[in-house]
């Protein structure tokens, strides 16, 4: 599967900024469509009830689709664009793959996908719709629910921000004669959390809320297994904060920094994004590995292994020759290496957290260390022996993830983060393309940190995007993948960063 590259700012970029990621765009636009099995016009959304997650109300794309709220077509609103609904409808751009989500199950691909998985038709499919639709299209059984939300909504607005039941009102309501109307809003955001409107400018609640489908989770229809990506689906992977740039409608001007964190020009920690992302993603992946998602039958679930360990060319060799690569994050202690043939955790978020537990806590990150040494040699013993080492280490991974949630990150940790990601220990375990997209993305995002906060131009990250580009074309095709060719790209890329310190 390709990868993400580039990102779009979530306060409008500069001619000049766009003009640097526009070459970029179009591999985060071919990402997001194989991601959603693309290509598909969107099909308009009728007005519809039901009931959802904790009896909360699910009332349609419709509902935000008024011309007053967020159906305008240009974006000029005194409080929020209002051209919303436009940005998540746009077609063959990755804003839009969200309202396009259930519409591919209808093309070719998906129509093969569920032939090959035994399924009637992909577009009715539990198996495909919780990820696929709103939540509040699918019964209680995990079956389609017509003329309550509908199907066509694809992954509507209450996916991510919550059934709006609650809360749709007092959201509509314009802001009063209040003589401090930015305290009245900020007041009114408040009110609208209590009343079930998700805080996604919290990177916590955010990446709980993107990974039931960008990672997997226990529910319905949410999780690809290898048997699914055997069928032809592609295979899953989530950067929580470049993904959120690229699905980002709004803009954080002084407005959104007041009602969204009480301080005018407050702003997105992109950083802290980053590290809360890769904390929440290993954390859903080492619960999942607990649970009967670990395995189907008598075969481990094959998801959570690395796929390289495995899928290499098989031939009779008159002299035989090693094929895995070492790696010394899965090591079995005392100098011995990974036993060839035996396929280790896909481990490309513990790669890039053990760079950015170095930046909170000496401890954790020892710990992290200890911890993620003896998970790997659990898996060489028995199921048993890998879930309770999974258990101990999925409990560090949570203290970082809080220690990254209440931490503000600076520029100068951008460049320590940089330095962490491409440091020779963290190098030498790239030997998949897994783990090396999520070194790119970590790159790519942790530079555009530094453009946003203002540490570094949009000129001088002009001169780097060419190194970037040929880090991310290096993990475009798993099939052709080189190690050597990628750390190559990314060095150089990492040094013109360093250099601009």
């Amino acid at each position: 599967m390709t990868t993400h590259a580039g990102k779009e700012r979530r306060d409008r970029p500069s001619a000049a900024l766009a003009a640097v990621q526009r070459p970029l765009a179009a591999f985060a636009a071919l990402v997001l469509l194989l991601a959603a099995l693309a290509v598909a016009a969107v099909l308009a959304a009728p007005p519809a009830r039901s009931q959802g997650e904790a009896g909360g109300r699910y009332t349609g794309v419709a509902s935000c689709a008024g011309s007053t709220c967020h159906g305008r077509m240009e974006g000029d609103g005194t409080v929020v664009r209002q051209d919303e609904l436009m940005k998540w409808q746009e077609p063959s751009t990755p804003g839009g793959a969200h309202s396009r989500a259930w519409a591919v199950l209808s093309n070719n691909r998906s129509q093969f996908i569920a032939r090959n998985l035994g399924l009637k038709d992909a577009a009715t499919a539990p198996m495909c719709l919780g990820c696929h639709s709103s939540k509040g299209a699918i019964d209680a059984a995990g079956g389609a629910m017509r003329g309550t939300v509908p199907l066509e909504d694809g992954v509507g607005c209450e996916s991510c921000h919550g059934p709006a039941g609650g809360w749709i009102a007092s959201h509509y309501a314009g802001i009063g004669t209040n003589a401090d109307p930015d305290r009245e809003s900020r007041e009114k955001h408040l009110a609208n959390l209590s009343a079930g409107l998700r805080k996604l400018e919290d990177p916590v609640v955010r990446a709980g809320v993107c990974v039931d489908c960008h990672f997997g989770s226990a529910g319905e229809g949410q999780f690809v297994t290898h048997r699914i990506m055997a069928a032809g689906h592609p295979r899953i992977s989530f950067e929580l904060d470049l993904f959120s740039s690229l699905q980002a409608h709004h803009q954080e001007d002084e407005d959104y920094g007041w009602r969204k964190f009480g301080a005018k020009g407050a702003q997105t920690d992109h950083v802290q994004m980053w590290a809360v992302g890769q904390a929440a993603a290993l954390e859903r992946s080492l619960t999942l590995f607990q649970s009967k998602r670990g395995a189907e039958g008598m075969f481990p679930e094959f998801y959570f292994l690395d796929c390289h360990s495995c899928h290499r060319r098989i031939f009779d060799q008159a002299k035989p020759v090693k094929t895995s690569l070492d790696n010394p994050g899965r090591t079995l202690g005392n100098g011995a290496d990974w036993p060839e043939g035996m396929p280790p955790y896909n481990d490309e978020n513990l790669i890039m957290l053990s760079a950015a537990a170095r930046l909170v806590s000496a401890d954790l990150a020892a710990e992290l260390s200890t911890r993620t040494a003896a998970f790997h040699r659990a898996m060489t013993v028995d199921r048993d022996s890998a879930k309770a080492a999974a258990a101990q280490l999925g409990a560090t991974v949570g203290k970082l993830k809080a220690a990254f949630a209440s931490r503000n990150f600076s520029g100068t940790d951008a460049f320590a983060l940089v330095d962490a990601i491409s440091a020779k220990a963290l190098n030498d375990r790239l030997t998949d393309y897994s783990g090396s997209q999520q070194a790119v993305m970590g790159v790519d995002t942790l530079l555009n940190s530094m453009v946003s906060s203002g540490r570094i131009t949009v000129g001088a990250a002009a001169g780097i995007r060419g190194d970037i580009d040929r880090a991310y074309a290096a993990v475009k095709d798993p099939n052709a993948y080189k190690p050597a060719d990628f750390q190559a790209s990314l060095g150089s890329a990492v040094r013109a960063i360093r250099a601009l310190r």
